[in-house]
């Protein structure tokens, strides 16, 4: 019986003018604007655009909000995956400027033509691997679906193609057509793993369509040598907290070393990492492609 129960996840743009001066603020504004000088602050409204208050991005982004003098006075705008993706989506399309919170394996990427903008003082971190953990003792109570846990490997690439299909149809028919064009893959992952006879095992994720990928890529494998899979959408911090307390058996979400540091630091030593699943992932701030700007150094400071 599963014992971790289900969490829900509660998942234009006005210019405000500010008087300095009358005419001479007019009139200095107006000499940027015929200079062609853009004050990205002020277009954004000195605010980047997040998801979830939960996510590791959003403990990095608040950092940088510290870390970066330049940044004094701006906001970080925490909401939701999909209300984030719908402000980029309506920015993009009228051409303004938007910040967000960014990270890939994601769709965005594929879809929107954005780039990421230097992190001169490493707060997002560089590189970003995801691993597997498993609750203490899983391999001793199912060696089989420890080994297909254990085995599970697959590149950014693969991830992407799952999470742009996804914009078309169904995440779990996406993660089914991906199987069924990378069969030997898929089947490289249980080679040699007897099958169970409607064994019961729960992976808790977090709530984001990267990780539901990889969740349902690895259900499917799972489920082929005669697993009943459950799959349970929860916040960062409980993905750790369910597997340490064998409330789930794994995970295939966290990222590391940077974005769930925290957590993984909190609970070491309570569960077990299997190692990598995908590595190449990155967190960071973006920014259309069309937008004056490379660094977050570049951000002018609020006034």
């Amino acid at each position: 019986m599963m014992k971790l129960k289900k969490i829900g996840i509660i998942a234009g743009l006005s210019l405000a003018l500010v008087a300095c001066g009358g005419d001479d603020s007019e009139e200095s504004s107006a000499e940027s604007e015929s200079n062609g000088e853009v004050n990205v602050g002020e277009e954004v409204e000195y605010t980047i655009t997040g998801i979830e208050p939960g996510a590791g991005i959003s403990q990095a982004t608040n950092k940088a909000l510290e870390e970066y003098d330049n940044l004094e006075g701006w906001t970080h705008e925490e909401s939701s995956t999909a209300a984030m993706l719908t402000e980029l989506g309506e920015a993009l399309d009228n051409e303004e400027e938007i910040i967000i919170a960014a990270w890939n394996p994601h769709y965005m990427f594929a879809k929107y033509d954005i780039k990421y903008i230097d992190d001169p003082k490493g707060v997002y971190g560089g590189e970003e691997y995801i691993t597997t953990i498993a609750r203490k003792g899983l391999k001793e109570d199912m060696p089989e679906a420890y080994e297909i846990l254990d085995n599970f490997y697959w590149e950014v690439e693969d991830m992407e193609s799952i999470m742009l299909a996804a914009q078309e149809k169904d995440l779990e028919e996406a993660a089914q057509d991906w199987v069924d064009e990378n069969q030997e893959t898929v089947d490289s992952w249980s080679e040699g793993v007897d099958s169970v006879d409607g064994q019961d095992i729960e992976l808790a994720l977090t709530p984001w369509d990267s990780e539901r990928a990889s969740a349902q890529v690895v259900k499917i494998a799972l489920e082929s040598k005669g697993f009943n899979v459950t799959l349970t959408p929860v916040d960062p911090q409980i993905v750790f907290q369910a597997v340490s307390a064998g409330d789930a058996d794994a995970s295939l979400a966290p990222w590391m070393p940077q974005t769930h540091k925290d957590f993984y630091e909190k609970y070491e030593g309570e569960y077990e990492d299997l190692g990598a699943n995908l590595e190449g992932a990155k967190i960071g701030l973006a920014v259309p492609t069309y937008m004056d700007v490379e660094s977050i150094e570049d951000l002018e400071p609020k006034e």
